[in-house]
């Protein structure tokens, strides 16, 4: 007979996000006690901890804790979090509904700048009626950064789509895929974007990553590319963006999340005539299928076997 664990849930959702992650957790966890506060547990009985960017402490106290499973993709706060217990394993959320979202919304965005939908836009606002040359997905080169769970499936996605998609890592630990080209490393990526009409960024947010999109990084682009940054904020030093962009060497950046979030009334970007602003709303986590997630690590955490996607977190990710 398995035990019965207390399950903290924890971080920064609001009332309505609180409700659907408690019914889709319960659902999927049928028997465990799952709390909102650790004076429900109490503190010294809390088992797992399920967190949402939790603020720094909020894990703190909890001498029972064997797992912290992150609800969200990006886990850079938690790392960084100096009073998170290190010795607890820390797992991401690999979410499939997740990826599939993200794919969608790397998929618009390239086929939007492909076909120069942004412009039209532009021209509609302004009463013109003046059709774009067209070219083919398969003569339009897009560099995907970072190869995980959730790059591969964009990458994949896009090749479908009919484009001539490469992937770049920092390091070289991919597995190949048919159809995709492979890159790694710091010297491979100006040749990669040497030759990129539209860079979409998922690299996860480490030390290592942090300001990679630079004057140097854009430079290497050719003429008339384009981004699409659906990773974080912290990849781009938005200064360095915005001249690349008043310069006319980038013709458009899809932005989905920004150093400062919200992103402030008066930044530039929102009303640059070659920046579409994403309110950080490119794929959420769905409870319904990350519980499921959830549900089959607290079940290998119970019978001792190995927890699926921990964080390395000497890697950031």
């Amino acid at each position: 007979m398995q035990e019965h664990l207390n399950i903290l849930l924890c971080g920064r959702l609001d009332e309505a996000e609180h409700a659907a992650w408690g019914a889709a957790l319960r659902a999927a966890l049928p028997g465990h006690r799952i709390v909102t506060d650790v004076a429900q547990g109490p503190a010294g009985s809390i088992d797992v901890a399920l967190v949402a960017n939790p603020p720094p402490g909020a894990l703190q106290g909890l001498p029972s804790l064997r797992l912290v499973q992150s609800l969200w993709a990006g886990v850079d706060r938690l790392v960084a979090d100096a009073t998170r217990p290190a010795a607890v394993p820390l797992a991401r959320m690999v979410d499939p509904a997740m990826n599939a979202a993200m794919a969608q919304t790397a998929l618009w965005a390239v086929l939007s700048l492909h076909r120069g939908y942004f412009r039209y836009q532009q021209q509609q606002a302004r009463q013109q009626w003046r059709p774009l040359p067209q070219t083919r997905a398969d003569e339009v080169n897009v560099a995907v950064l970072g190869f995980g769970q959730m790059g591969r499936t964009v990458a994949r996605a896009l090749a479908q789509g009919g484009y001539r998609v490469a992937a770049w890592t920092r390091t070289p630990h991919s597995a190949p895929e048919p159809g995709i080209v492979l890159h790694a490393g710091a010297a491979g990526l100006p040749a990669l974007l040497g030759g990129t009409q539209v860079v979409v960024n998922l690299l996860p947010l480490t030390e290592a990553t942090r300001g990679l999109v630079n004057a140097r990084f854009l430079a290497a682009l050719p003429a008339g590319a384009s981004l699409v940054n659906l990773a974080r904020g912290g990849h781009v030093v938005e200064a360095d963006l915005l001249a690349a962009l008043d310069a006319g060497h980038l013709a458009h950046a899809v932005l989905d999340v920004f150093q400062q979030e919200p992103l402030p009334a008066d930044h530039r970007f929102w009303l640059h005539p070659r920046v579409t602003v994403l309110p950080h709303a490119a794929a959420a986590t769905d409870p319904r299928s990350a519980a499921a997630v959830v549900a089959d690590n607290i079940t290998r955490l119970q019978q001792g076997l190995p927890l699926r996607h921990l964080v390395n977190t000497a890697n950031g990710y």
